[in-house]
């Protein structure tokens, strides 16, 4: 049996804000028929531009009703901007904590919230995320860059560990070896970063330059768009968008919402990411 927080048991038995917003400003969906788990998100903005009411409706279990509950809690009031920032991290905090098997619930309502801000932003709707990098486990649909991620933000150690957050390598399994080695990896490169000293501005270009040409690149390629790295000032990376990307009402949450957080997870968290025309 998992043990539950006693807030997770009271949004659990007494969710709060269920339903759908009908002429939302924003609607995002998450979720995988594989796992069994969805959640769908609406929000309607205030004249300040603030989230006066927002609403889920979710097929999963205790864990992702009280992560959707208690996410509706937390973004209420805030700006786009700002419920743009929060993460399944802090669910997890506000309700005192997850079973680690349960930790994916979490991260289903960051994704879902993600999902309806892109949709206020772009008009877009979509219910997945563009995978970013080599895929690992085909059941799930999580790549190398989000196994990474895990490593690095949560410190995880175990293969288990990743599939309690990510769900990765827990259906057939037959990607468990992938995931070990990619945890071996990252978690020697991390070892050998502590006490190393901080990268030279070169070291700091060349690095953003391969995360660009690995990563970003191909995945702005797909959807007909571009990137070109024009300066790096101390902890500011210029960049310009080309392509479908320039001009696209979507392009402030293509660069703070997909660039930035690559370049920050995979070159450095101090980094930020400014557009030059």
């Amino acid at each position: 049996m998992w043990d539950y927080t006693e807030t997770v048991k009271d949004h659990f038995l007494h969710p709060r804000n269920v339903g759908e917003i009908e002429d939302a400003d924003g609607v995002g969906m998450e979720g995988s028929l594989a796992c069994g788990d969805a959640l769908k998100i609406s929000f309607k903005l205030d004249d300040e531009g603030r989230i006066a009411d927002v609403k889920f409706k979710t097929f999963g279990c205790a864990s992702a009703i009280a992560s959707a509950s208690i996410l509706t809690e937390m973004v209420k009031g805030l700006t786009i901007e700002e419920a743009a920032h929060v993460s399944n991290s802090q669910i997890v905090t506000k309700l005192g904590g997850l079973p680690d098997q349960k930790l994916h619930c979490s991260v289903m309502g960051e994704e879902a919230l993600k999902a309806a801000i892109c949709n206020f932003k772009t008009g877009k709707h979509a219910t997945r995320k563009t995978p970013v990098g080599r895929i690992i486990c085909n059941c799930f649909g999580v790549t190398e860059n989000d196994i990474e991620s895990a490593v690095r933000d949560h410190h995880l150690t175990a293969v288990d560990q990743i599939g309690d957050l990510t769900k990765a390598g827990t259906a057939c399994g037959s990607c468990k070896d992938d995931i070990k080695d990619i945890i071996d990896r990252v978690l020697k490169e991390m070892k050998n970063e502590e006490g190393k000293p901080a990268m030279t501005n070169l070291e700091k270009i060349e690095k953003i330059k391969s995360v660009i040409e690995s990563t970003i690149r191909p995945a702005l390629q797909q959807d007909g768009g571009d990137i070109r790295l024009i300066d790096v000032e101390a902890n500011t990376v210029k960049v310009e968008l080309q392509g479908a990307c320039s001009g696209c009402p979507m392009a402030a949450m293509t660069l703070k919402g997909f660039v930035e957080e690559q370049i920050k997870q995979l070159v450095d968290p101090a980094l930020v990411i400014e557009a030059v025309r």
